[in-house]
């Protein structure tokens, strides 16, 4: 059997129909032998419990066997489908439905797409993996109409590599219901005392020296790498592209190995890396 399938016995009842109906919702399909339209409905359900993958548990009750449980639901004619949900049920259908009808029925308690990215999302901002995060949060974005929980979890990521530009123009297009939330505040602050800690005093060294002498490549090289170092990407690539806009053989191709290297370093589903690669086509072709 699917592991997102589970026959009910009175070991695992409360288990399984109980507790785990506050982790993910739980379908609970009450059947008999004897019953042919259950027949005909419990291989829909089957299909939909391994199509959602996990999304929902699908728990089949066999209301001969377990008569008992199917009393305490208050079932009544077989085949009866039950949404559980935190611990009370939620909503319902006697007798076989078509594949459609049932899909409607689960897509009320199922997690959006958007929000699965969040929870993915998440997870690798928990390991440092942010840039990866980026590309998971970006789209849920737009999906979720702008949705305030997507907008935090971007901005805590630009922050976290030093994508202040970008933290900041998030920040200041939440609505002021939004505002009023707690996360918002912290944001604001993380990103206040992120922007007042500075460059490296490495950094300000060649950025004096490039304002001494601004056509000076090996200094835009060194640069750039100490941007890359600091994670302050966006800097480093904007420094580097007008070299090769100028030529794409710039230091006998050193610049385009730096500047790929960095899109490397950001990843292909970073938005920024994106742009920029989208900005090195326009040269190459």
């Amino acid at each position: 059997m699917s592991e997102h399938i589970v026959e009910i016995t009175l070991e695992n009842a409360q288990a399984q129909l109980i507790e785990e109906s506050f982790n993910r919702p739980v379908l609970i399909d009450f059947w008999a032998e004897w019953c042919e339209p259950c027949k005909s409905l419990m291989p829909v359900l089957e299909k939909l419990a391994n199509e959602y993958a996990g999304q929902f548990l699908l728990a089949k009750v066999n209301a001969d066997e377990l008569n008992m449980i199917a009393s305490q639901f208050g079932v009544r004619s077989l085949p009866t489908v039950m949404v559980m949900k935190d611990g009370q049920p939620v909503d319902g259908f006697n007798g076989a439905q078509p594949e459609q009808t049932v899909r409607e029925l689960l897509n009320k308690y199922l997690p959006k797409p958007w929000e699965l990215a969040l929870g993915r999302a998440k997870l690798l901002m928990e390991e440092e993996k942010y840039g990866e995060a980026i590309a998971e949060l970006t789209p849920a974005y737009e999906e979720s109409m702008q949705a305030a929980a997507v907008l935090f979890a971007l901005v805590d990521c630009y922050i976290n590599i030093k994508r202040f530009e970008q933290a900041e123009e998030l920040l200041d297009s939440v609505k002021l219901v939004d505002q009023q939330d707690v996360e918002y505040g912290n944001l604001r602050s993380q990103l206040d005392i992120a922007k007042q800690a500075g460059k490296s005093p490495e950094i300000e060294t060649l950025e004096a020296a490039l304002a001494a002498d601004p056509d000076n490549i090996d200094t835009k090289m060194q640069l750039a790498a100490q941007y890359t170092h600091g994670e302050y990407h966006k800097d480093a690539l904007e420094l580097l592209f007008p070299l090769l806009r100028k030529s794409l053989n710039a230091k006998d191709g050193e610049v385009k190995k730096q500047y790929v290297d960095i899109l490397a370093v950001l990843g292909k589903g970073d938005p920024l890396a994106v742009e920029y690669q989208r900005k090195l086509y326009t040269l190459m072709y």
